[in-house]
């Protein structure tokens, strides 16, 4: 069965010969091959071969094309600091005022100069991995690229205050995303990872009445496209995820906060789960044996519709021995329970 087979098996409900792995993988996949963060998300060629490096490195089902949260809002305009080692800082919002609305604007997505980058890069690596693997796009959802152009805090009160703000952006944001989602299937991503993660920081109603009827909007463009759709928001979703759950994902990552078998009973079992031990405690500060014992936990209560990794991204300076005690490779402390 090769990965991508493997990956289909558990989301359809069908048999298949082993648990799929799929960390989230980011700076450390850069200093992997000997890169910078920096390097890796904004020289494409960099991010295909530090995605391709640690999938087979680890055996993973999964490459993806993930790299940092700011490419859609480049290309809207908004200007950045890009430090060797950690993620780009706006000069500015794009959004001051309402009178800034007109700055969000349908975006030429396959020319702007990141969104395009994203794109190629899905292509290569789905020119050299995406008949045996699983290639995995990227895009933001509707209240994270609001907060991309507007600002956190300004966009938590705008949902408060002045809620017609964001839901007049919101319109062309998600056109917006559905043609960069669209590009990445069309260069050969079989599945779009969307990350949502400010999502988390607001009340389930404000997400059930704002955020949810435009990520479903998003996913069915997604699956009409013939892709499968993971959702990601970070954090404590243990209120959100009943409402999550009728996005239309075929995937919900679950942090460590929230407790698979309550994940589980809030969604039902039509969908697969994918998480969830704690990136930091346990895999960067843990020994190789505590990443086996969590993940076992995690494989024991996720079911047979789940796939392992980490609750959110491999910190960048996790010992690589802790990496590969969970992963289908040498060094792996879970044999028994991976079937490898």
């Amino acid at each position: 069965m090769t990965p991508k087979e493997r990956i289909y098996a558990i989301l359809k409900g069908t048999s298949y010969d082993r648990p799929a792995v799929t960390p989230i993988f980011m700076a450390w996949a850069a200093n992997f091959i000997g890169r910078t963060y920096r390097d890796y998300y904004l020289d494409g060629d960099v991010l295909a071969e530090a995605q391709l490096a640690v999938t087979r490195a680890f055996n993973l089902d999964q490459a993806s094309a993930i790299s940092d949260p700011w490419r859609e809002a480049s290309a809207y305009g908004m200007e950045f600091e890009y430090p060797a080692d950690g993620v780009g800082k706006p000069r500015d919002v794009l959004i001051k005022t309402y009178d800034c609305l007109s700055r969000v604007r349908p975006l030429d997505i396959e020319n702007a100069e990141r969104t395009k980058q994203r794109i190629e890069s899905v292509r290569k690596m789905a020119a050299q991995a995406g008949q045996t693997h699983s290639v995995l796009g990227w895009a933001e959802g509707p209240l994270a690229e609001y907060a991309d152009l507007r600002g956190v805090e300004s966009a938590m009160l705008d949902l408060i205050d002045k809620p017609e703000m964001f839901v007049e952006a919101g319109r062309i944001i998600i056109q917006n995303e559905i043609s960069f989602a669209l590009a990445q299937i069309k260069a050969g991503a079989d599945m779009i990872g969307i990350g949502d993660a400010v999502a988390g920081l607001i009340a389930p109603d404000m997400y059930k009445e704002y955020i949810l009827p435009l990520e479903q909007k998003l996913f069915a463009a997604i699956h009409e496209a013939g892709a499968a759709v993971k959702l990601h928001i970070c954090g404590n979703i243990k209120n959100h995820i009943a409402y999550m759950a009728q996005s239309g994902a075929d995937i919900i990552d679950v942090d460590w906060m929230v407790p698979l078998d309550q994940a589980r009973q809030l969604v039902g079992p039509e969908i697969t789960l994918c998480g969830n031990f704690d990136p930091s405690a346990v895999l960067l500060q843990g020994s190789p044996e505590d990443v086996a014992k969590a993940a076992r936990e995690c494989l024991k209560a996720g079911g047979d519709k789940f796939i392992l990794m980490p609750g959110c991204e491999v910190p960048p300076a996790t010992p690589e021995e802790n990496i590969r005690a969970f992963c289908p490779c040498d060094g792996c402390l879970i044999r028994e329970e991976l079937k490898c």
